[in-house]
């Protein structure tokens, strides 16, 4: 949805008429998680996808029937036959895809909330009920048809805002907890994730980088001024000129934020890992040799960082692709990120290590045990 959010307040600005097609639920190896929007224009133009290219088409269908109808429709998409021209997905996947007409769905308000980050929970029902909730912290928009069921959605969705999830939830036809007579899905905008990375060097310019092009709000902190510019961070949402513990004591840090320390000198990394790994971060990550590792490790020992603490730390810091430049770094810190974040598991040891790291010595090829966050 935020990938289009753009267009459709163009759209809705034109007065142009458009149906949105959601993911709501998937099983399996299904290509586009919960959330994942396609709208279709009065005039044929397109935005977003919901799988990738398998079911484009009949969606696209589904689409110009409900704006033609005013009804919304539920589809469920599985796995196609042999027949090149079938409908369905490929990768052995199950989608359920809700079409409706858009306006109802995203309001101006809702694509203004998006747009600049603020947090925002909208919920339709998909069976059992009708209508669309709009919940933004205390205030409650709209109605799915029962004071009680509208009291139990604004609820749960406030709880998944506060996660950033996006579901199904079920719930009886006033909102009891133990009934499923009801299906409503729930779409969160939460603001962006954040991602804070400390050091500023050429890596940390990569790292920033991919970051935006995950969706993260990237800030780059270093206590020197020469470093930490604009000219050398311009995809940064923001530059912090301080000593990277201070300024970590005085920001957010919740359970959706990743956190990457690139500057290898102790006296920078091991304060702001002393106070990382105590955090609710979910990812923290650090770059270094197995030697600049190793001293680490006994530095923040020393400052009375305990053993599970020590878990959560990812170094040698991202995933070992074999890479050297400071882009493919950057990569391999994101392919880290992004497994960690979803529960997939990372090897816990690397065989060799990067140039930028160790650079091409005995000591580079040597195994160093590794851990990362759960």
């Amino acid at each position: 949805m935020r990938d289009i959010v753009e267009g459709l307040a163009a759209w809705q600005a034109a007065g142009t008429r458009y149906a949105t097609a959601t993911v709501v639920r998937t099983w399996r190896s299904a290509p586009r998680r919960p959330g994942a929007t396609m709208a279709v224009a009065e005039n044929g133009e397109v935005l977003g996808s919901v799988s990738g290219g398998c079911v484009e088409g009949a969606v696209f269908e589904l689409a110009t029937q409900s704006l033609a109808t005013g009804e919304p429709v539920l589809q469920t998409y599985g796995v196609s036959d042999d027949d090149a021209f079938s409908i369905g997905l490929t990768c052995g996947g199950i989608v359920e895809i809700f079409v409706q007409p858009g306006f109802s769905a995203y309001s101006s308000e809702v694509c203004e909330d998006v747009a600049q980050g603020r947090p925002v929970a909208v919920a339709w029902g998909l069976s059992g009920a009708s209508g669309c909730l709009t919940v933004r912290g205390s205030e409650v928009q709209g109605s799915l048809g029962s004071e009680g069921l509208d009291v139990a959605v604004a609820q749960r969705a406030r709880g998944m805002l506060a996660h950033g999830a996006t579901g199904v939830v079920h719930l009886g036809a006033d909102g009891e907890q133990r009934l499923d007579d009801v299906m409503v899905f729930v779409q969160s905008f939460a603001p962006p994730p954040r991602m804070l990375v400390f050091g500023a060097i050429d890596f940390a310019a990569a790292v920033a980088r991919i970051g935006k092009f995950l969706g993260y709000h990237v800030t780059v902190c270093d206590a020197r001024a020469t470093f930490a510019t604009r000219k050398r961070f311009p995809d940064a949402d923001d530059l912090v000129v301080k000593w990277p513990h201070q300024y970590l004591d005085e920001t957010t840090v919740d359970e959706r934020t990743v956190i990457c320390v690139l500057t290898h000198d102790p006296k920078f990394d091991v304060p702001v890992l002393q106070r990382a790994l105590r955090t609710r971060a979910a990812y923290v990550g650090a770059m270094g040799s197995r030697r600049t590792h190793d001293d680490r490790l006994r530095r923040l020992r020393e400052a009375g960082v305990g053993e599970r603490e020590l878990e959560r730390l990812s170094s040698p810091i991202g995933l070992d692709l074999g890479d050297r430049t400071p882009e493919e770094t950057a990569v391999a810190i994101a392919a880290e990120i992004i497994a960690v974040s979803s529960g997939v598991p990372v090897p816990s040891s690397r065989s060799s290590f990067r140039g930028m790291k160790v650079g091409n010595t005995p000591e580079a090829k040597a195994p160093v045990h590794k851990r990362v966050a759960p």
